[in-house]
């Protein structure tokens, strides 16, 4: 998990400073306040041990996370560089132009994210959030059982 962890942080803050940056610079991560994120800001020397860019993380209870990244990026505020957002903001602002498209190299598949999530974090076909932890639902059975019952589970979205 570690590696996962370090590497998000990676490309996130890869994906805030820019190609053009040097170290040294410091990047604003707003995020909820969760025990995952609170694990996450643990990588924070490490990162900046291996760039030489700092991270100031603004860490606050969803609510009024939601309400300050909202007003910031709404008034082009500029306060923070990456943002921990959910599948509702993600499209609107996506089309809104609020948000940069993502942009990965090749080590990171984005086909490896769930189907639902990878279009709930896009607009028009563009990535722009990338999920750091998700769910999905789904229907499991026991087809011994459902045999017996001489019962077939339906194709596609059984109810």
């Amino acid at each position: 998990m570690s590696i996962r962890y370090g590497a998000l942080l990676s490309a996130c803050a890869a994906m805030a400073i820019g190609s053009a940056a040097t170290a040294n610079t410091t990047i604003t991560i707003a995020t909820v306040n969760n025990g995952d994120m609170i694990r996450m800001q643990g990588y924070t020397d490490d990162f900046t041990a291996k760039t030489g860019n700092t991270v100031e993380w603004v860490t606050l209870e969803e609510n009024v996370l939601r309400q300050r990244v909202t007003q910031d990026i709404a008034t082009r505020g500029g306060q923070f560089d990456i943002m921990t957002i959910g599948m509702y903001e993600a499209p609107i602002w996506g089309k809104r132009k609020w948000l940069e498209p993502l942009k990965f190299d090749a080590s990171y598949d984005v086909e490896d994210i769930l189907p639902a999530m990878r279009d709930g974090l896009s607009y028009d076909g563009t990535l722009y959030a990338a999920p750091f932890y998700g769910e999905s639902s789904m229907v499991m059975y026991r087809k011994d059982l459902l045999d017996k019952a001489g019962m077939t589970m339906p194709e596609g979205r059984p109810t």
